[in-house]
């Protein structure tokens, strides 16, 4: 693989969909929370473990930006993203969330479906660095893989991505495969475990506002 994602890079966009239902309403819900938040006013945004860029080539069209970073440690996803914003003026750089050295200067931090491959002490390092990174009073959105409260819970919930890989199209094999993961390739935390991470890494603010199948919508603000 090219990155941690079950997907190669050319094969991401199209196939991120048959594994995450809802995938484009995750981003419809992360814009319209931006746009209750920060209105109409300029803002700078940084999207970590940004993929091929969607967040970016959506967040371009509908709001006033003065800045725009995306940070990935793929060098194909991060070409993939220059890919798709074409001309549009944005930072690309080369580093994972855990790696980020930023400091009070981002309205907006973002990172879409990508701390679950994180350790523990990994993940925290990758929230606090967020957390740094933006302005005071700006605003972290966070989605994520989340864990069941409970091992019957877990088997569900696997069952049910399952299903909805089938319906997709994917074969037997594949989404067999793609539970088999679970716990092995990336690390799921409850609702409660990510909360807890956002109070004690400092953020004054920490909310569940999405959830669906294995992901949950947070964000958090400084």
């Amino acid at each position: 693989m090219d990155n941690k994602s079950a997907f190669n890079v050319d094969q991401y966009d199209e196939n991120v969909r048959k594994v995450i239902p809802f995938y484009d309403n995750i981003y419809e819900q992360i814009f319209d929370l931006i746009r209750i938040y920060c209105g109409s006013r300029k803002i700078s945004i940084l999207d970590v473990g940004c993929g091929t860029g969607n967040l970016g080539s959506k967040a371009i069209k509908l709001f006033d930006i003065s800045e725009l970073v995306l940070c990935d440690p793929s060098e194909k996803m991060l070409a993939a993203a220059k890919n798709k914003l074409g001309d549009h003026p944005c930072e690309f750089i080369g580093i994972g969330s855990e790696e980020l050295g930023y400091e009070n200067r981002f309205d907006v931090v973002t990172a879409i479906q990508s701390h679950h491959y994180f350790d523990k002490p990994t993940r925290e390092k990758a929230v606090m660095n967020c957390f740094k990174a933006l302005k005071p009073g700006g605003i972290f959105i966070c989605f994520e893989n989340t864990a069941p409260f409970s091992e019957k819970g877990r088997d569900i919930l696997l069952r049910r991505v399952e299903e909805h890989g089938l319906k997709a199209g994917r074969t037997a094999e594949e989404v067999k495969a793609h539970s088999a993961r679970y716990n092995k390739e990336y690390f799921p935390i409850t609702v409660n475990e990510h909360l807890e991470l956002l109070k004690k890494t400092g953020f004054g603010v920490s909310e569940l506002f999405w959830h669906s199948y294995m992901q949950s919508g947070f964000y958090a603000i400084k």
